[in-house]
């Protein structure tokens, strides 16, 4: 599975194992119009042999979605569309605040944070998904 957190510049990219145990931040990537993201992202689902992909659903605090989540399902479509793969919108409140405290943890720099926030970001909604797909949650 492959994760994508969209933000309005740069996508942060995430990848699971084969077996749905453990999700691994991956790259981020300039983002640029839909044509060039979808070049880029092919490449990516090729190399990971990618069969599901994920995309965080930016939801407001109380659950409500406001433009940056209708941006995303948007992009959910488009993927699907382009690619033929099962695509999950995912909630991912709380991911970049997650994300974020355990690269602080790790004592990484706030340049390092910054480069890396997205993909980690990513790799947390993911791991998220996976869990609840892997124990039957869903």
């Amino acid at each position: 599975m492959l994760a994508l957190d969209l933000g309005t510049k740069t996508i942060g990219t995430a990848t699971c194992d084969a077996g749905w145990q453990f999700a691994t931040a991956g790259k981020t990537l300039e983002r640029g119009k839909f044509g060039r993201d979808r070049e880029r992202l092919a490449q990516l689902i090729s190399e990971r042999s990618v069969r599901a992909i994920v995309i965080g659903l930016p939801r407001n605090m109380d659950g409500s979605e406001g433009p940056r989540a209708q941006a995303s399902r948007a992009y959910a479509r488009n993927l699907h569309e382009a690619f033929e793969l099962p695509v999950l919108l995912w909630d991912e409140r709380w991911s970049t605040t997650s994300a974020e405290r355990d690269m602080i943890g790790q004592d990484m720099s706030r340049r390092k944070r910054a480069e890396r926030i997205d993909s980690h970001a990513a790799a947390v909604f993911l791991q998220g998904a996976i869990d609840a797909l892997a124990g039957g949650i869903l």
